[in-house]
């Protein structure tokens, strides 16, 4: 009389477990490219709805500057329905000064993590912090 016996041997679970670590392997830089390619394009959006959030209270307040002081979201008047429904974020910088607002002339000469946001408000010209005066991502060390 055979007894017979379920399930799977020592052998096969090994060989699905190299398998899986193969193709681990191959997905995660992969998946490490995406994030950083999400965070770019999420950064780029986000600066696009400030400066027409900006261009749009200009023209409502007769050429007007919002009033955007330094600090963690302090965009003024456009964090309103009307023109932001909240502070954006720079998911590029990410952290913690992801919302940080500076007070500066020029975009950023390289990568840093110390704001999200350039506000000239002398112009109203507004840049993405880690990124190049034409908008493109400066690099991370």
């Amino acid at each position: 009389m055979r007894l017979k016996a379920d399930g799977f041997t020592l052998v096969e679970i090994l060989i699905v477990v190299v398998i899986l670590g193969i193709l681990a392997a191959l997905v995660v830089p992969l998946m490490a490219g995406a994030s950083e390619e999400a965070a770019v394009a999420t950064a780029q959006t986000e600066l696009n709805k400030v400066r027409r959030a900006v261009e749009v209270f200009q023209v409502s307040n007769g050429n007007a500057l919002p009033a955007v002081v330094a600090g963690d979201g302090t965009w003024g008047e456009i964090v309103t329905p009307a023109y932001l429904r909240e502070a954006p974020t720079n998911q590029y910088v990410g952290g913690v000064n992801s919302r940080v607002i500076v007070i500066g002339n020029a975009a950023d000469a390289a990568y840093q993590t110390t704001h999200g946001w350039i506000f000239d408000s002398a112009t109203g010209e507004v840049w993405a912090g880690g990124f190049d005066d034409q908008d493109q991502p400066l690099p991370r060390p």
